[in-house]
This record gives C-alpha cells, sequence and structure tokens, in this order.
C-alpha cells in the first residue's frame, strides 16, 4: 500500500483561498463524491462503450448504476487493491496492476495504473503505465504531475524503464510522456511506444 505523503496546500489567489496539493493516494472512499462526479464526466464524453478496454471504461461498464450504493464503491475499492497481488486471480491475458488516485484534498482528478509486467500483448499496446485525467481537469498539467509521481511506484516494483504507448495523434499524451523522460522507440500501426525511465 503506498504511504500517504504529507498533504500541504498552496496559495490559490484568485479564489483567495488555499487548496490541497494534488497527491498520490491509494483508492480511498474520502473522495466518493468526487469520484462519481468524474466518472459522469468520463461516460458523457463516451467512455465505458463496449470496445472501450481502459481500465475506466472497464470500469463503467461493471459499475454504472452499482457505484451509487457506498457498499459497491468498497467492493470496488478491494477490487482495485486485489489486483495489485501477485497471486490474486485475474483474467487471461492479465498482469497485476497498482492503481493510484491523484487526487486534491477530497477532489478526485485522475488515476494511474502500473502493470508489473508485460504480456506479449502489452508489449506492442498498453505498456507498463496507464492513466486517465477526468475531463475537466485536464490541461492544467496534472497528467504530467501525475505521472512523474508514479514513477517512483514504478521503479519500487522494479520497472526500470516503463512502456508507455498511446495513439499517434494523441498530442496531449505524447507531451506528457516527453516531458518525463519519455523516449521515442517506434510507430507500431497508428499507436507509438515510448520508453520512460523510472529513476
Amino acid at each position: 500500500m503506498l504511504a500517504r505523503q504529507a498533504e500541504s496546500a498552496c496559495a490559490a489567489p484568485k479564489l483567495g483561498r488555499t487548496v490541497p496539493v494534488p497527491e498520490l493516494i491509494a483508492p480511498d472512499p474520502r473522495v466518493y463524491r468526487s469520484f462519481l462526479a468524474a466518472m459522469a464526466e468520463f461516460e458523457a464524453e463516451g467512455q465505458g462503450g463496449p470496445d472501450d478496454d481502459s481500465n475506466t471504461g472497464q470500469a463503467i461498464r461493471e459499475y454504472t448504476g452499482r457505484w451509487a450504493d457506498p457498499a459497491e464503491f468498497a467492493r470496488y475499492l478491494r477490487e482495485l487493491e486485489d489486483q495489485a497481488q501477485d497471486e490474486s486471480p485475474r483474467p487471461d491475458g492479465r498482469v497485476p496492476q497498482t492503481t493510484l488516485w491523484w487526487v486534491s484534498g477530497n477532489e478526485y482528478l485522475g488515476r494511474i495504473s502500473i502493470r508489473h509486467w508485460l504480456t506479449a500483448s502489452l508489449r506492442e499496446i498498453g505498456g507498463h503505465i496507464g492513466y486517465d485525467i477526468r475531463p475537466s481537469a485536464r490541461q492544467r498539467g496534472y497528467a504530467t504531475a501525475m505521472l512523474a509521481a508514479a514513477l517512483p511506484v514504478a521503479r519500487s516494483l522494479g520497472i526500470d524503464r516503463a512502456l508507455l504507448t498511446c495513439d499517434e495523434d494523441n498530442v496531449f499524451s505524447r507531451k506528457v510522456i516527453e516531458a518525463n523522460g519519455g523516449v521515442l522507440e517506434y510507430k507500431n500501426g497508428d499507436k507509438v511506444r515510448y520508453w520512460v525511465p523510472t529513476a
């Protein structure tokens, strides 16, 4: 379980108040309401359809309508924790993964998942790390900061270089990866592959 970082605050002059600095945490019920709002944003932009095999898309398909029950949300958090255990049962082709959330106080901003090792298919598409920032929180530098914060976690899992892939035309994701030291390996169809040092 990721040790929680000490919470700090930074000035937000325009609002005349302080807001907590975003941090990576283990999935936590304290952001429950904000998490539900974020999932509604993802669903509104089209995530969760039958062809969406992202972590967020799969969760939307499985849990929409169930998350409203706090007991089901708690079950979801337990499933995320179980996914990080090497010995936990999982569907064929799935590997253990550590999921962390990027939050500011009680506001859910996004999530990042670190796959502990790669299958042949993940070497082509998917890689070690996948992430999402909720639509209303994009273009504020959160994805770049979240990936930077997650790289030491990947290092602690024995990953010296993390493979990240994205669509060739996803300029924002490419900038996030490159800002974290990503080195382009090659293009595979409409996907590009980057290797990112974790130290």
